[in-house]
């Protein structure tokens, strides 16, 4: 009898601090972005702000594409 492994990869949502830690700026800036609808995709959850990372990496990649053109 052989075993099955499955490994699977989960990678939760961002905090606000993450996504500051993860950028190299202050979180205030992040709450500038949102107010000024700029930045990366975010979700309200309840009072809670959350980022998916799979969309700040999106998000960053158009930005390049944007500076490249």
């Amino acid at each position: 009898m052989s075993a099955r492994i499955k490994v699977v990869s989960i990678e939760g949502l961002w905090t606000p601090e993450d996504l500051a830690t993860f950028l190299g700026i202050p979180e205030k800036t992040l709450r500038d972005w949102r107010f000024k609808s700029y930045g990366p995709a975010w979700i309200r959850m309840g009072k809670h702000v959350r980022y998916a990372p799979e969309t700040v990496r999106a998000w960053i990649d158009q930005l390049s594409h944007d500076g490249a053109a």
